[in-house]
């Protein structure tokens, strides 16, 4: 549960920290949050910037693959399930949506995660490869593994123990594979 209202952020900084925690979540396998806005009562209009600017945060995230789907608990929440996070992947870009993120093609990248790491990334390469009908995927794994790192650590915060959230989160995408 994030409780945006015993907070009191702006409109602006509810949006932000809200995207973020939805992405760590989604990144952890977590299936369903509770986000508190607040109704609103002691707002101008009587309605809820925060609340007006998460709706419509969600409703960008629901087209940008993170969130699945959004209602309102109460006048002053939203109930919100996460997507998986190979929806991340196969999400539509819009013109006026932020860019996507980096994908650098400097191994450098790779070389700095831990052998296990770079095992399971080589693992969802190869299978997403393989479901895109590609018969010797071998010449592209590399860029795959880049491609699919650079989804994955979107919604891992920069910390001391990123790498083993982003293990985790590769482990619920390669499970997400094998379920198909």
């Amino acid at each position: 549960m994030l409780d945006l209202h015993r907070l009191r952020p702006t409109a602006e900084q509810a949006a932000a920290r809200v995207e973020a925690w939805l992405r760590e979540k989604q990144a952890g396998g977590v299936a369903e949050v509770l986000v508190i806005t607040g109704r609103g009562r002691n707002s101008e209009s009587g309605v809820s910037p925060v609340k007006q600017e998460v709706g419509r945060l969600l409703a960008r995230l629901r087209r940008g693959g993170v969130v699945k789907e959004a209602h309102a608990h109460s006048e002053g929440s939203f109930v919100v399930t996460l997507a998986p996070l190979s929806a991340l992947r196969n999400a539509p870009r819009r013109r006026r949506d932020p860019a996507p993120p980096d994908r650098s093609s400097d191994p450098a990248s790779l070389t700095a995660l831990s052998v296990e790491t770079r095992d399971l990334l080589r693992r969802i390469a190869w299978r997403a490869l393989e479901e895109l009908g590609i018969r010797d995927p071998e010449p592209f794994v590399q860029r795959e593994m880049l491609d699919q790192l650079s989804f994955a650590i979107r919604g891992i915060p920069d910390c001391p123990d990123r790498e083993k959230r982003l293990k985790i989160a590769l482990e619920l995408l390669l499970e997400e594979y094998d379920e198909r």
